[in-house]
């Protein structure tokens, strides 16, 4: 159902999470939203410093699982997901290589940055179907997106191709999953506790000021600091360890 692996072509910091259900075209049901969760957070435990997000198939999500049975267990589950990659202290990178729809266009926002190929396309058909997603999804889309391109998917149910959401910043990059990963690697020879306070406020409908302000002195505090002012006096690239 879920396949990680740590791509080894470049520092090892990298994780790539693959979602498995080719014969759904990996749709979400309730096994899989706590799957990529617990992948989510081994990989973090493990030493993660990016995770690449994306499909097998021709498909990288193509939605919630209509053959599945919708009830208070299956929101728990996608939304408890979905919100927890906003918290994890780890820039995600979603691969979207083709299909993004309903759920799927959530779990790529829930991502950090997206990278999508040309059969990329993204949807919240909602209105087609009679469900409904959360305030986070349909405002987060907004930010994204902009408010126009919101409504034509929320209101009329319209999708946006790969060029379109590179356009409006849904998207943001072009590439395969191998360009999302070397995207990856870049990010993550980066300092960690820096990208980590720096999601932490990108997405602070979820942190309190308290949080932000540790995270904030942490990165001040942290050894990071003193390497980078030591690699810049002797003309190297810094190796941060997080700490």
């Amino acid at each position: 159902m879920i396949a990680t692996s740590r791509d080894a072509s470049g520092s090892g910091h990298v994780v790539v999470i693959e979602l498995q259900r080719e014969q759904r075209r990996n749709a979400l049901d309730l096994e899989l939203c706590h799957a990529i969760r617990a992948a989510v957070d081994a990989a973090v435990d493990e030493g993660a410093r990016a995770i690449v997000v994306t499909g097998r198939g021709s498909a990288f999500c193509s939605g919630a699982d209509l053959g599945g049975v919708y009830g208070p267990d299956f929101l728990e589950a996608l939304y408890g997901m979905l919100h927890h990659l906003t918290r994890v202290p780890v820039p995600l990178v979603a691969a979207v290589n083709g299909p993004a729809i309903g759920a799927g266009t959530q779990l790529a926002m829930a991502c950090d940055l997206r990278v999508a190929d040309e059969t990329a396309s993204f949807a919240v058909p909602t209105a087609r179907n009679g469900l409904a997603v959360d305030a986070w999804t349909i405002r987060t889309l907004g930010d994204l997106a902009g408010v126009g391109r919101a409504r034509r998917l929320m209101l009329a149910a319209e999708s946006l191709g790969r060029d379109e959401a590179l356009a409006c910043g849904l998207a943001d990059r072009a590439g395969t999953v191998d360009d999302a990963i070397a995207w990856a690697h870049e990010i993550a020879a980066f300092a960690p506790l820096t990208l980590a306070h720096n999601k932490l406020v990108l997405n602070g409908t979820t942190a309190d000021d308290a949080a932000i302000e540790k995270s904030f002195a942490d990165v001040w505090a942290s050894d990071d600091v003193q390497e980078a002012a030591l690699a810049r006096s002797e003309r190297r690239a810094p190796v941060f360890r997080g700490r």
